[in-house]
């Protein structure tokens, strides 16, 4: 793997806090032809040079004083208050300190134990300066696209994102818990991130499990926490997942995966709110939101016994389905389009542009792994690109190639149900004002749209939309 900072066609400026003046100059020396390194050694210092120089990438040591790692607290958090994109790295005497973990809770990229090996930390900063920029870039190209396509961090035109974005922005404002359905790639982590940003627990913790990465064994600790001497290995007490999210939210992904004995632990704290250790006999109150995911039909495993009907009616009183790609053909260019431009700028590829053959094979995939998979494709396009465009082969798809002729008959179907969708979009789904449009009667409206199976509901957002 290729340690160069140079992502982009500038070299990133790197600001290195220390209280050490040789540590200072020797990390200096070690990383100068790589970056455009500034140099601090207080709280003070550095601040001034993040607010008039505004560094893309910070290495902190958090005892700024010599004692106190308050000092570097304090100033982790400034920073990222000040420029929320900027990557923290602390580099610190003890990789296993609890204050490194603390640090990276407070918003630190990773941290980097002393002594530095130099050829390993090149890596790692490289690394998170190019997501740094790929955050940077994302933020642009959401600003651009206006309130009007996107919520947050997700992005999408079709009527059936826009239901989604709207079941968001309700189910965020009620303290309850949710459940959130959609196929790999479909981005449901984004979802429980978007539910959290736009809710009273926005400023609070947020701790993620993945339930069927962790084996069974192991699950429950890693949730409930545990006592000293709970096992052998138990040397003292520790805090599980949903104690660490106290006041905040925790995101149980693959919810499907969890066995059925912590099953019956979790529906207890969702119906009363306490939780008790493994190996402990104290219940402990908690304040703790649970948005769960899964890409199982739940109510399949219910059929089967294998997730409690209980507990799967707890978690669905929220509920987000999200479609799959294939089922939203009008965000697949739109999407495409938006993550071309992301890697171009990331990269710095310059304009690249898809052929028309490969907006067809776009359009005609599957797209088994989602939006996942679509920007995974567009990525590596952008890497490997030769010249200014993107055809089938870049992206390694198959297909493109013109449709086979249609009837006049199916031609002209098929622009009178372009006609009514476009029309619902411009009215936001109010029928009598499409049928106005269209210069038919709202009776012979209905009827087309239960010829053409179109749900008028889909393009109710509360403002009119435009076709672009």
């Amino acid at each position: 793997m290729s340690s160069t900072p140079m992502v982009g066609p500038r070299r990133a400026k790197l600001l290195i806090v220390d209280d050490e003046r040789q540590f200072l100059s020797q990390l200096s020396l070690a990383l100068h032809q790589d970056y455009d390194v500034r140099l601090a050694e207080d709280a003070d210092s550095a601040w001034h040079i993040i607010e008039v120089e505004r560094p893309e990438l910070v290495t902190l040591d958090l005892a700024l004083d010599g004692v106190h790692p308050e000092t570097g607290f304090a100033l982790l958090e400034r920073c990222l208050a000040f420029d929320p994109f900027v990557k923290i790295v602390l580099i610190t005497g003890n990789d296993g300190d609890e204050n490194a973990l603390r640090a990276i809770d407070h918003g630190a990229a990773d941290f980097f134990g002393k002594p530095v090996d130099v050829a390993e930390l090149k890596v790692l900063l490289s690394r998170v300066l190019l997501k740094g920029r790929l955050e940077r870039r994302n933020a642009v190209l959401l600003r651009q696209l206006g309130e009007e396509h996107r919520l947050g961090s997700l992005v999408g035109r079709s009527p059936l994102m826009q239901t989604v974005f709207q079941r968001i922005e309700r189910l965020a404002a009620v303290d309850i818990a949710v459940l959130i359905v959609g196929d790999s790639g479909t981005g449901k982590e984004l979802v429980a991130r978007e539910l959290r940003r736009l809710s009273s627990r926005a400023a609070k913790p947020f701790k993620k499990i993945d339930c069927g990465a962790i084996p069974d064994n192991l699950l429950e600790s890693e949730l409930f926490g545990y006592e000293e001497g709970a096992f052998t290995d138990a040397r003292t007490a520790k805090p599980g997942r949903l104690e660490l999210a106290e006041g905040g939210i925790v995101f149980l992904d693959e919810i499907g995966d969890l066995p059925l004995p912590l099953q019956v632990k979790l529906l207890r704290f969702l119906q009363e709110h306490e939780i008790e250790r493994v190996g402990g006999l104290d219940v402990i109150e908690l304040d703790v939101r649970v948005i769960a995911a899964t890409n199982k039909k739940l109510e399949e495993e219910v059929r089967t016994g294998r997730f409690r009907q209980d507990l799967y009616y707890r978690l669905s009183v929220g509920d987000i389905e999200l479609p799959p790609l294939r089922e939203r053909q009008e965000d697949i260019l739109f999407l495409a389009g938006f993550f071309l431009d992301r890697y171009c700028a990331a990269y710095g590829r310059g304009r690249l542009t898809f052929t028309t053959r490969c907006k067809r094979a776009l359009q005609q995939h599957g797209w088994p792994g989602n939006v996942r998979e679509l920007e995974n494709r567009i990525e590596k396009a952008v890497v490997m690109a030769s010249g200014q465009t993107l055809d089938v082969a870049a992206l390694g798809l198959e297909g493109g190639r013109d449709a086979p002729a249609r009837s006049l008959r199916e031609a002209r179907q098929e622009t009178e149900r372009q006609a009514i969708q476009e029309a619902l979009r411009h009215t936001a789904g109010n029928i009598s004002r499409a049928a106005e449009l269209l210069r038919i009667s709202r009776p012979n409206l209905h009827e087309l749209l239960t010829k053409y199976q179109i749900n008028a509901q889909e393009y109710r957002s509360g403002t009119a939309r435009s076709v672009e």
